[in-house]
Order: structure tokens, then C-alpha cells, then sequence
């Protein structure tokens, strides 16, 4: 059995345990076209079937191409899909709020993506996944409560150019996993353009310093530069905060998230 079918099995066996542990059945998440959310859908098309919604949540910065290739992956895999455009409540906001930049903007997208997709999930029942990988992560390549939100990430783990590798396993279209790396904001938005950076490069430092725990020297003697590595070591530390629940100040003999801490599975 191949690496990536190894980790097919582990994660598939994940979802179906850590969704039904707590007594719910169905799973939703956020199609965009793009290669993560793809890989998220087939593997919990694969365990959950007809439970799993995929929602296509598009914005007038959304392009044709991200909503074909998302309509592409649902008929090769017959995954049962809808959409809900933001489209009105952003257009609404932007009106109130001229000023508003790329970034604000984007993250007002994201965060209305997410409230969206949890009306969706309470209405279904269902339990919301996850869709960022390690990378994204690690960098803080991400807006709080917008996309790094879910109940349940299966490929927080594995780094942006695993997620190439593990896509073409699992035969996601090419059209998905050739086209550069965008989470669709604004027109014109690339991930690898906003972090200056390609993931190849990124994923490679990252690993150096993450799992093999090189120090910022090691890892710039290894080849890469002293101005990426800043910037990788910059935003692992300064955005630890949306890694972690909000932080509680203690008042008490017993805190949440300090010294009352349950596993998530805890039963009666």
C-alpha cells in the first residue's frame, strides 16, 4: 500500500469516528473550487455518501473557473452540492464601508462563508469540516472564524504540497490541481503572490523547522534564505493565536482550557 493510500484509510477512519462519536451523522463544508476543499470532499464522500454537502459559496470577486472546476469534481465523484452566494450580504457591507481594503474585504468574505456554512450545518444537523492545510496553518494563512474555522480539519497535517500529491491519488480533476493556488477573494488574489513565496519553498523551510526542529541558522545553511526564513519564523510566532481557543484569564480553582480540560470524546 502506497504512502497516500495509508493516510487515505487513517483519515477516512478519523472522520467517520470523530463525526459519530458525537452522535450526528452528516458532515457539510465549503466547495470553492480549489484543491484542498477537493480533497476534503472526496475523502468524506467516501465515508459519509449521501451525508456529506458540499456548499458552493460564491461573491461577485468569485471567478467562473473555481465554480466550473468545483461543479467538475461534484459530477466526477456524484457529490451532492448547492449554492449560496454572499453576493447580496457583501455587496450590502461594501455600500456601508467604501473604505474597505483587499484584506478587509476578504476577511469579511471568508467570515460570511463560514457563518453561512454553520446556518447550513444546524439546519442539517451536520457537523462542519475543515478545509486548511499545515501550511496555511503554520503561517496563519488564514482568517479567524472564516476559513480556519470547523468542528472537525482532516488535513490540518499535511502541508500545501502534500495536498498536490495526495489530490492526484485520489484523481481529483487536473483542472484543480494544475491551476495556481487562490483562495478567491478579490480578483486577481493568489495565495503564493500574497505570501511572496512559492509552497515548494515554503513546505521546505517549514519542515525543517517544524518537524525536523532545526534552528532559524541550521535551516538558512540548508539553502534557503535568511529573508524567507524571518518571515516563516515572524508568522509561526505571531500567529499562534488563531491556533489555539481564546485564552481565559484564571479566576477560578478550575479554567477552561487550563486545568479543566476534557478530550473532546468525554461521555457520562
Amino acid at each position: 500500500m502506497t504512502r497516500y493510500a495509508h493516510i487515505a484509510e487513517y483519515l477516512e477512519h478519523f472522520l467517520d469516528n470523530e463525526v459519530r462519536k458525537t452522535g450526528l451523522k452528516s458532515v457539510v463544508l465549503g466547495l470553492s473550487g480549489g484543491i484542498d476543499s477537493a480533497v476534503v470532499a472526496v475523502l468524506a464522500h467516501n465515508v459519509f455518501s449521501k451525508d456529506l454537502l458540499c456548499v458552493k459559496m460564491p461573491s461577485h470577486y468569485s471567478s467562473k473557473s473555481s465554480l466550473d472546476d468545483a461543479d467538475e469534481l461534484c459530477k466526477k465523484f456524484k457529490l451532492e452540492s448547492i449554492t449560496v452566494t454572499i453576493e447580496p450580504m457583501l455587496r450590502a457591507y461594501e455600500q456601508q464601508n467604501p473604505d474597505m481594503d483587499n484584506l478587509r474585504r476578504g476577511n469579511f468574505s471568508a467570515r460570511l462563508r463560514m457563518a453561512t456554512l454553520f446556518d447550513i450545518s444546524a439546519k442539517q444537523k451536520a457537523l462542519v469540516l475543515g478545509t486548511s492545510n499545515k501550511s496555511e496553518l503554520m503561517l496563519g494563512y488564514g482568517t479567524l472564524y472564516g476559513d480556519l474555522a470547523s468542528a472537525i480539519n482532516p488535513i490540518g497535517d499535511l502541508y500545501k504540497s502534500e495536498i498536490f500529491e495526495f489530490a492526484r491519488y485520489l484523481g481529483i480533476p487536473h483542472s484543480i490541481i494544475n491551476k495556481a493556488p487562490s483562495a478567491d477573494l478579490w480578483e486577481g488574489q493568489s495565495d503564493e503572490a500574497d505570501l511572496g513565496y512559492s509552497y515548494a519553498e515554503l513546505d521546505g523551510a517549514l519542515r525543517l523547522y517544524v518537524e525536523e526542529r532545526l534552528t532559524k541558522e541550521e535551516v538558512i545553511k540548508s539553502g534557503y534564505s535568511k529573508e524567507m526564513i524571518d518571515m516563516i519564523i515572524d508568522k509561526i510566532y505571531k500567529n499562534q493565536f488563531k491556533r489555539k481557543m481564546p485564552v481565559i484569564a484564571k479566576l477560578t480553582s478550575r479554567t477552561i482550557n487550563h486545568d479543566f480540560n476534557y478530550p473532546r470524546d468525554i461521555t457520562l
